[in-house]
């Protein structure tokens, strides 16, 4: 019956997500946003959903290692799986505030989690994140999106520059109540899905000998982050590279303050089994897609990097799965 709670609880989290996205990106074109903004807001944190329900579930149930494994599995997903994919596609162009806010950001949002998690550097006994730490992860991640939303308005012209296609929805045109209806029952279907993969998850982990760390890191962190697949290979192939560059960004922001932040805040986090080597391979991605901008063609994410990026993701999952 778990595998059965697994798959059921995976639609339910990719079929919330999908139309969360759609209600979103409809609703935020009424607004007239940009279509950089629909990808690093709307359309990333919508598709972190998944993520956001099982890390606060995880949290809440004493299951530190699933809530924090989850976001680190998520964002090396979501760079080297997911980012690779895209790039194999279709190669894209970096834009410069890309190149010299966005990246950057998510490369030191990615250290401060390794730094605030890792409390045996300081001589303390057990790895946790603290209240504060996670008080402090939503303080940053309200200054960058308050940043990134001013900078847009401010200079509308670069926005218009940088956005390739605009955002599509299957429910554009439709009246607004509807699609707050569809939000609301969409981030029902996730709650529910999350709790139902949650549980299947933990199950199997166990029945399969495998500590909840490794699960959370490939198995749950793979499934929660199908939504950004989906979404960043549709963008890539309609040649919308804005929206897939800046769903994988504002992924993994939100991911590692947002997330990680609201969890701890309700309920702090006892860390046990992720390692060193799993903030390294994370660090190491965000490092990397930074480092795209300098290699081969510059300032353009190519099928070769793709390539570098899958391969080092296969890798890591190997070394996974032999741990």
């Amino acid at each position: 019956m778990d595998y059965l709670y697994l798959i059921v609880g995976l639609a339910l989290l990719l079929a919330g997500a999908e139309f969360l996205v759609d209600s979103s990106v409809a609703i935020a074109k009424r607004a007239k946003i940009s279509n950089f903004i629909i990808g690093l807001t709307i359309v990333g944190m919508g598709t972190s959903a998944p993520e956001l329900f099982v890390s606060i579930s995880s949290a809440i149930t004493g299951h530190g290692d699933i809530a924090l494994g989850n976001v680190v599995g998520s964002n090396i997903c979501n760079i080297l799986l997911i980012l690779g994919l895209t790039a194999l596609i279709f190669p894209f162009n970096i834009a410069d505030t890309n190149h010299k806010r966005d990246i950057p950001f998510c490369i030191f949002a990615s250290l401060l989690v390794m730094l605030c998690v890792n409390d045996k550097w300081m001589g303390i006994l057990q790895n946790t994140i603290s209240r504060l730490d996670g008080i402090v992860f939503l303080l940053f991640f309200i200054a960058y999106m308050v940043y990134v939303i001013f900078g847009k308005a401010k200079n509308p012209q670069a926005s218009m520059q940088e956005a390739d296609e605009e955002a599509t929805s299957r429910l554009e045109g439709k009246a607004p109540l509807l699609l707050w209806v569809v939000a609301a029952a969409s981030l029902a279907a996730l709650l529910f899905g999350g709790n139902l993969f949650l549980d299947a998850a933990r199950n199997l982990a166990r029945a399969w000998g495998m500590s909840e760390a490794v699960i959370s890191i490939t198995i749950v962190a793979v499934g929660t982050s199908l939504p950004e697949l989906i979404t960043s290979i549709v963008a890539a192939t309609k040649h919308n590279t804005q929206l897939a560059l800046g769903n994988i960004i504002g992924s993994c922001v939100f991911n590692l303050l947002a997330i990680l932040g609201i969890s701890a805040t309700i309920s702090p986090m006892v860390i046990n089994d992720i390692n060193i080597v799993d903030f390294l391979v994370m660090l190491l991605a965000a490092v990397m897609t930074y480092l795209v901008t300098y290699t081969f063609g510059k300032k353009r994410f190519d099928r070769i990097e793709g390539a570098i990026f899958l391969a080092v993701y296969v890798a890591y999952t190997a070394y996974l799965l032999m741990r």
